[in-house]
């Protein structure tokens, strides 16, 4: 039976030359606390793969867009890389059963966490440019994002969640009849999690997670945008 890590090296299709660079890319920053002999998460192989991840895209991007404008391009690439988006990526490739995490950090369902799996996605792309080269990297990265204008589809829809609570909202209830409140901040100061919640006229209609309060209220419409209550506005 194979291991996560071998599972995960079969999903993005590249085996690694050196483990121990796919091992630090999995390695949650809270497994140091249980693990006191090893000194290193990773971080900065997230801070390495973010910078390889943005340019791949951009190159990318570049290249499918002839005619658009810089602000244009920016957007695109600021919808694929978006921290939730990362993280669905993550889990589409079962990267989560393959995250190193401290025991407590576990218990409180670090696994799942979008920020946790944000990071390590970007921190595997990096992982895999020191493994070999960046057009090692490029490849995985395109072969994990396939058709680029497919994905684009579907973020842009799925872009501006709280926008498009608004619209279904306001004909109804009015301008401020939405209200959104962070219950909940937890980890480091370098990993931070919030907790967010979308209410209307005292109704919980979402609860979103994200490592910023702003990504955590956007989960919280994406959910509420789901609910009976909203989709029952739509066909009032």
């Amino acid at each position: 039976m194979s291991s996560p890590a071998e599972t995960l090296q079969q999903k993005i299709g590249y085996p690694f030359r050196d483990p121990q660079l796919l091992r630090l890319a999995l390695t949650h920053s809270s497994w140091l606390q249980d693990h006191p002999e090893e000194t290193e998460s990773n971080q900065r192989l997230e801070f390495l793969g973010d910078a390889v991840l943005q340019l791949i895209l951009t190159e990318e991007l570049y290249r499918l867009y002839p005619t658009e404008r810089e602000g244009d391009l920016s957007k695109r690439r600021a919808a694929l890389t978006k921290g939730h988006y990362l993280a669905r990526l993550a889990r589409e490739i079962d990267l989560a059963p393959a995250l190193l995490l401290a025991a407590s950090e576990e218990q409180m369902g670090g696994r799942d966490r979008p920020a946790a799996l944000e990071d390590a996605f970007e921190a595997l792309v990096g992982a895999v440019y020191s493994d070999s080269d960046y057009a090692a990297a490029r490849t995985v990265v395109l072969r994990l994002y396939g058709d680029l204008a497919n994905r684009l589809g579907s973020v842009i829809e799925h872009e501006n969640p709280k926008g498009r609570l608004q619209e279904r909202v306001q004909p109804v209830h009015g301008n401020s009849a939405l209200r959104y409140r962070v219950d909940h901040v937890s980890g480091e100061d370098h990993a931070r999690e919030y907790e967010a919640q979308v209410f209307l006229q005292g109704e919980c209609l979402g609860t979103g997670r994200g490592s910023s309060k702003k990504s955590a209220e956007e989960q919280a419409a994406r959910e509420a945008l789901t609910s009976a209550t909203i989709r029952a506005l739509g066909d009032s």
